[in-house]
């Protein structure tokens, strides 16, 4: 509990975070609000597609965490932190926990936000969570940025310089994967295991047709197993990075 509290105290002691979480919030509701706004009248949206904003509000979110565990390399503190604490993997552990946990918040407010709004600007669509599905689509949005928060340390950990590791988050969770399936031939089968799509399976399923948005996820996994496989790879990168900074310099 104690690693946990300093953890608190150095994330919530930066404004960055505080920036991060409102500009993720801002945008996840937004997007949201403006696909309810703009879509024509004739065609009916559905619970998932308020959640359109999740792409970029999760960019977001791995960059607050990203920089969490960044900032400190830069600024020496990390290796103060290691002094005082020698199991490195119970410091890094505790980062992840309380990043993830601010992020599963943002995303829970961010999802809620974004539908909550839309039904206000659609009274005439069906946007009530009736269905387990349908609460997956709002309350899954904080799932998986937490999920995200902890790949984005890991990767933090793994290339300690903030420009490097945000580009790297960025350039990959925003374009990478969707290049990977414009390869001939092996790029489709690669792409339906790749992270972000996958977990894109869990939060909307397999959508039929409804107001302009992403084209639904082509992973072949259930979404309960969508989230398992995001969440497992989360973990073993996580597992990598804890290692790689038990055997070099702080």
């Amino acid at each position: 509990m104690t690693l946990l509290a300093v953890e608190r105290i150095k994330l919530f002691t930066t404004r960055s975070p505080w920036w991060c979480a409102l500009i993720t919030l801002v945008i996840t509701i937004g997007f949201g609000a403006l696909i309810a706004g703009t879509a024509p009248d004739s065609v009916a949206i559905d619970v998932g597609t308020t959640e359109f904003g999740y792409n970029f509000g999760i960019a977001v979110i791995m960059v607050l965490a990203a920089l969490s565990v960044t900032t400190e390399y830069r600024f020496g503190t990390m290796r103060t932190t290691f002094q005082a604490v020698p199991h490195r993997g119970s410091v890094l552990a505790a980062k992840a926990a309380v990043v993830g946990l601010l992020a599963l918040v943002i995303g829970e407010l961010g999802g809620f936000g974004a539908w909550a709004l839309a039904s206000v600007l659609r009274p005439n669509n069906d946007l009530g969570l009736n269905t387990a599905a349908e609460w997956t689509n709002v309350a899954g949005v904080g799932v998986l940025f937490a999920i995200a928060a902890i790949i984005a340390v890991a990767v933090g950990i793994l290339i300690r310089h903030s420009a490097g590791a945000i580009a790297l988050l960025l350039i990959y969770s925003l374009a990478v994967e969707s290049l990977v399936s414009l390869i001939p031939t092996v790029g489709p089968n690669i792409h339906k295991w790749l992270p972000f799509n996958v977990a894109d399976k869990f939060l909307r399923g397999s959508p039929g047709a409804g107001a302009d948005g992403p084209p639904p996820s082509d992973a072949v996994l259930s979404p309960g197993w969508a989230l398992a496989y995001f969440a497992g790879f989360a973990l073993v990168l996580m597992a990598v990075a804890i290692g790689v900074a038990k055997k070099r310099d702080a």
